[in-house]
């Protein structure tokens, strides 16, 4: 049980939202139109946490050392903007997760390593955000996660001391980033969790398997 906690920041997504779908479509979108077959979203999705590097990973097995990268990633792009929410769902709980914080007076916010290009217009886009307290970017900081300074400028946004808040997310690098920002720490398991999958590796303080699980780690003031 955590004690004390006044604020608690999540990922966005595999976290919070389901963006797999349009972030492989986009991918493969670029297949299709060079004349190869398209993935199955299974394939895309595992990566779906890494951007462009993961699904460009997938597409055409091209790493971010290829000559193309740079211009495919654009590309990518490009697709992605067009399509942010269409497929994107919310994950089942989350929408009741966070009501029952803002109910509760916990105030919440992102802290996420997407660009604001898709942070800004995908969270005004969804009524899930209306209630953030701050929304963090890979670019609103100099540095992105796993360096903790975004978690920490998202604690200062919301006037909340770092050990007073709770970090939850899907990738090793948000417990790595939460854990030197002096944070509490969940992995989740329902996410995408990259390409290093054991949640028990990471560090994190805790592990849960449903967004509902959070509430009951998070003692009422």
């Amino acid at each position: 049980m955590f004690r004390d906690i006044q604020a608690v920041l999540f990922d966005l997504d595999g976290t919070l939202i389901d963006s797999a779908p349009d972030l492989g479509a986009a991918a493969d979108l670029m297949r299709t139109t060079r004349g190869l077959p398209p993935i199955a979203l299974s394939a895309y999705r595992p990566m779906a946490g890494a951007g462009a590097r993961g699904m460009l990973g997938i597409a055409f097995d091209m790493t971010p050392e290829h000559p193309d990268f740079l211009s495919m990633r654009e590309e990518f792009f490009s697709n992605y903007e067009q399509r942010l929410t269409q497929n994107t769902l919310i994950f089942p709980g989350v929408t009741e997760l966070l009501g029952d914080l803002v109910q509760r007076g916990t105030r919440w916010g992102v802290v996420t390593n997407k660009s604001a290009r898709f942070t800004l217009p995908l969270t005004r886009a969804m009524p899930l955000f209306a209630s953030a307290g701050t929304i963090i970017s890979g670019d609103t900081t100099v540095h992105a996660k796993p360096h903790p300074l975004p978690l920490l400028e998202a604690a200062r946004q919301l006037q909340v001391a770092p050990e007073r808040c709770v970090y939850v997310g899907d990738d090793e690098r948000d417990i790595v980033a939460g854990l030197a920002a002096g944070m509490k720490t969940v992995a989740v398991t329902y996410g995408y969790l990259g390409q290093k999958s054991d949640t028990s590796q990471w560090g994190a303080h805790v592990t849960i398997n449903s967004p509902h699980e959070l509430l009951q780690l998070i003692a009422t003031p």
